[in-house]
């Protein structure tokens, strides 16, 4: 684990609210403020009180521990132990945890660190200021950067080649990701003090306290509903490096909103016709899922017709309501075994129904890629956001372009083929 007393705290404590933020956890700034007035009062010296003094502070609901844990476990690697963490003293003790803290000496004294150049990855360090004479930081065996943990190191290896006991491993970083839906209006109303239209029958209420005179105006809006979350995602043989590690991550996914409530979210996969996997993934546990997933879904590694896929889930679940006002996310790379045109037409109908489709491709990753697989051309005018998900850390940007974050293309309303403005 880095040594703490080696990174500028301000920096350090904003970076890792964001990452809660990320996560889903509601964090506020002036917790991240606290946080860094704890660390300044009392300077952890094992990963444990550095532990607890951050889940103290940011940390308010029992549903948030699991997220925060996973933040935590990825940023500094490893787990902790988090019933002994909270006593006993034969803890090892983090390495420089005796060099004194940034700042100026009692004594008036030169300050032992000072803040030199940041590091590529943005984040500067306290290094010590050398007398003449004195041996270099890195003969002091001092360290000045922190190591790349294996979680860090597992979050940026591309999902098509992780092996078994790293798709495992990986289970546990997923409680970090949290899926942020976008509410939608519904037709229902409620009380609102700031709503645009007036509420008749209470105004009517409230004047009768007033000797029948409307003095207060009651207004209301529009009570905020959740979207529907659909996943669809191709287990062709093109897809086979990524679909296994999709589906591990699906139930993890979607099982937890941003705040902790759960997301109404339904799973399909395509090959040569679609399947829908829904009550199959709610199981806990992701290898078991996963067998269920392979044995009802018999064109597993076959060939590939997504035209024919999407225009069966819009027939039979689109048009009945499932896509309507929803947010689609479609994991394939596109390649259509039979008319590309096909492809286009289905992404216009579903375009029409849905709020927001995200088409998520890992090929997108490689270097030079362009969108020229027929399937793929006819479909990305009418994506809202496109991105590659091709790591742990990429599916950062999926949360993002679900929750309309970042940059995002307007889809096409023009015939199939029509590229958008």
């Amino acid at each position: 684990m880095p040594d703490l007393l080696l990174f500028d705290s301000a920096v350090f404590c904003a970076r890792f609210a964001a990452a809660l933020r990320r996560a889903g956890i509601p964090v506020p700034p002036e917790r991240a403020d606290r946080f860094l007035r704890a660390l300044r009062l009392v300077p952890p010296t094992h990963r444990a009180e550095l532990y607890w003094c951050a889940r103290l502070v940011f940390v308010s609901d029992r549903d948030q521990v699991e997220r925060f844990d996973g933040v935590f476990d990825l940023i500094f690697g490893g787990s902790l132990d988090r019933a002994e963490s909270r006593g006993g003293h034969d803890r090892q003790p983090l390495p420089s945890s005796q060099e004194p803290a940034a700042g100026p000496s009692p004594s008036g004294a030169e300050p032992r660190y000072r803040r030199p150049e940041p590091l590529p990855g943005g984040t500067p360090v306290m290094q010590p200021r050398r007398t003449p004479g004195e041996p270099a930081p890195h003969e002091a065996a001092m360290p000045v950067r922190a190591q790349a943990s294996t979680a860090e190191a597992l979050a940026h290896k591309d999902l098509g080649k992780l092996e078994p006991e790293e798709l495992a491993a990986l289970d546990r970083l997923v409680g970090a990701l949290a899926f942020s839906i976008p509410p939608r209006r519904g037709r229902r109303r409620e009380a609102d003090r700031a709503g645009r239209r007036t509420d008749l029958r209470r105004t009517l209420r409230l004047s009768l306290r007033t000797g029948g005179q409307p003095i207060t105006l009651a207004r209301s809006r529009n009570r905020l509903r959740p979207r529907k979350l659909v996943l669809l995602c191709d287990i062709s043989g093109s897809m086979e490096p990524y679909t296994r590690a999709y589906l591990r991550l699906f139930p993890r996914l979607y099982a937890r909103g941003s705040a902790g409530q759960r997301v109404a979210a339904e799973t399909f996969v395509f090959a040569t016709r679609l399947t829908r996997l829904t009550p199959l993934l709610r199981h806990t546990d992701p290898d078991t899922a996963l067998a269920r997933a392979g044995a009802a879904a018999p064109d597993w590694s076959g060939g590939t017709r997504i035209g024919r896929s999407l225009g069966t889930f819009t027939d039979r679940h689109g048009r009945r309501g499932m896509a309507r006002d929803a947010i689609l996310v479609i994991f394939s790379d596109g390649w259509e075994g039979e008319d590309p045109a096909s492809v286009g037409r289905e992404m216009q109908r579903l375009a029409r129904l849905a709020h927001r489709i995200v088409w998520v491709n890992p090929r997108k990753a490689a270097p030079g890629y362009a969108p020229l697989a027929g399937g793929m051309a006819a479909a990305l005018p009418y994506c809202h956001a496109f991105v590659s998900g091709h790591t742990y850390a990429a599916l950062a940007e999926v949360v993002d372009a679900v929750a309309g974050f970042g940059r995002s293309r307007r889809p096409a309303a023009g015939p199939a083929g029509q590229a958008g403005p």
